[in-house]
């Protein structure tokens, strides 16, 4: 009759093929229409609460399924047997959340462990990831850690995006003119177009060309991350975007520095250089340093008015696959809400405002009155979304299958070397033509 168990609860053949079925469905709704079916079919067997416990708990999807399947449990006002409380909810998601955690504090402590020039290279975000695969590949990870793993890679996830906008004001966009802001739009709209023509000609999967053609285009890893849920890429897409940005935005760090010595740039001409072509942000404070202050000061405000089109483009990239999405649905009609929904996530929604809160001095004003400084990169909210950011990322790798990542190729390293190659190549002749910042 039954098959083996999921938390004591005996699991029906029937219910194999429910985490794959979860995972097509796109409203709390039709997730309860599936595991109403698949409630409706184990009966007999296995009563129909235990069967939707089994359905909930072994979906992963990212979170997808494990959050729709109890939000429509929710709405039908099915909170009964096994999943009557949300302290059951919690108790499912606990060992998945603590593993993450876990991995971010490793990763954090050992990143703070690696030599001076090797820690500025190579981001904590890395380190993470890196922990993440050993961890899922060496070891067989027990199935009651998958529900807490989609809860970080789907919810602590875009929290922690949200929050990162405290980072951000709108000023620093035109702190240095319109020139900048041209140069880097320029640059941005390259690496895209060539990671997404390259990705084609070398059949490169799209969402992991574009992956990497909004690392290279914007700020490296924080740019995949927040992507990543906007045109729902796969973990193995993530965890090859992250290693191919962070392995040629190292190489930058310190190949640029040569160059610019070898060639005699000036520091305004190096720093706009470094600034608009290395990856990610600590990559390119570094690099454009390692030439002097007035090189570093520039590279990194440039860097930060690259950052700060970062919500624009990811609504771009949100519009453009919910387009290609409702083109390839037949005989559905999608709402305009919704459609909208999809285009703009609320986390980017969040983010924005987030970064407008500081931009009028909202965040400014709470700091004096709290006590703390809630604001800028060293505030409270930023090293809260830093660690958030870092926990989904550690996710990321514990979801992440290295034979899957094999099966792909070594090509999206190529495509990476080739994006970054025209993108820095560009970046020269147009400073060239037009002039650097600061100059």
């Amino acid at each position: 009759m039954a098959s083996s168990t999921a938390g004591g609860i005996r699991e029906p053949p029937s219910l194999v093929s429910v985490p794959a079925a979860l995972m097509t469905v796109r409203t709390p709704r039709a997730a309860y229409t599936s595991l109403t079916i698949v409630s409706s079919s184990a009966r007999g067997s296995v009563g129909s609460a235990e069967a939707v416990y089994c359905a909930w708990f072994r979906t992963r999807a990212s979170g997808r399924g494990t959050y729709m399947a109890t939000e429509a449990l929710r709405e039908q006002g099915g909170w009964n047997g096994t999943l009557r409380s949300y302290a059951d909810q919690s108790a499912a998601l606990a060992p998945g959340l603590a593993l993450a955690l876990v991995v971010a504090l490793v990763a954090r402590f050992g990143h703070s462990l690696l030599p001076g020039t090797i820690r500025e290279a190579v981001g904590e975000v890395f380190v993470a990831i890196l922990v993440g695969l050993i961890l899922s590949n060496a070891l067989t990870l027990p199935k009651a850690v998958s529900a807490g793993i989609g809860f970080a890679l789907r919810s602590v996830l875009r929290l922690g995006i949200v929050l990162l906008g405290v980072r951000l004001a709108f000023d620093q966009v035109v702190a240095y003119g319109a020139s900048a802001l041209i140069l880097i739009v320029i640059l941005m709209a390259i690496a895209l177009l060539v990671a997404h023509g390259l990705g084609r000609l070398t059949n490169v999967p799209t969402k992991l060309a574009t992956l990497i053609g909004v690392g290279t285009a914007i700020c490296g890893n924080s740019a995949i991350i927040a992507t990543a849920p906007v045109i729902k890429a796969k973990d193995e897409d993530v965890s090859f975007a992250v290693a191919t940005i962070t392995l040629f935005g190292t190489v930058a760090v310190f190949l640029y520095p040569v160059i610019g010595s070898a060639l005699s740039f000036t520091a305004p001409f190096y720093g706009t250089w470094a600034g608009t072509a290395v990856n990610d942000t600590a990559q390119a404070v570094a690099a454009g340093f390692a030439l002097g202050a007035e090189a570093g000061d520039i590279a990194n405000v440039v860097k930060l008015t690259r950052n700060a089109l970062m919500g624009v483009v990811i609504i771009l990239m949100g519009a453009l696959y919910a387009r290609s999405a409702a083109a390839s649905t037949t005989g559905d009609t999608v709402s305009v809400w919704k459609r909208a929904q999809q285009s703009v996530p609320l986390f980017v929604v969040g983010y924005l405002v987030m970064a407008a809160l500081n931009s009028v001095g909202v965040l400014g004003w709470a700091s004096g009155v709290l006590g703390v400084t809630l604001e800028g990169s060293d505030g409270v909210l930023s090293v809260v979304s830093r660690f958030l950011i870092l926990m989904a990322i550690a996710a990321v790798g514990l979801g992440t299958s290295v034979s899957s990542m094999r099966r792909t190729g070594p090509k999206p390293f190529v495509l990476g070397l080739a994006t970054a190659a025209v993108t820095s190549g560009s970046s020269l002749a147009l400073i060239t033509l037009f002039g650097p910042v600061g100059a």
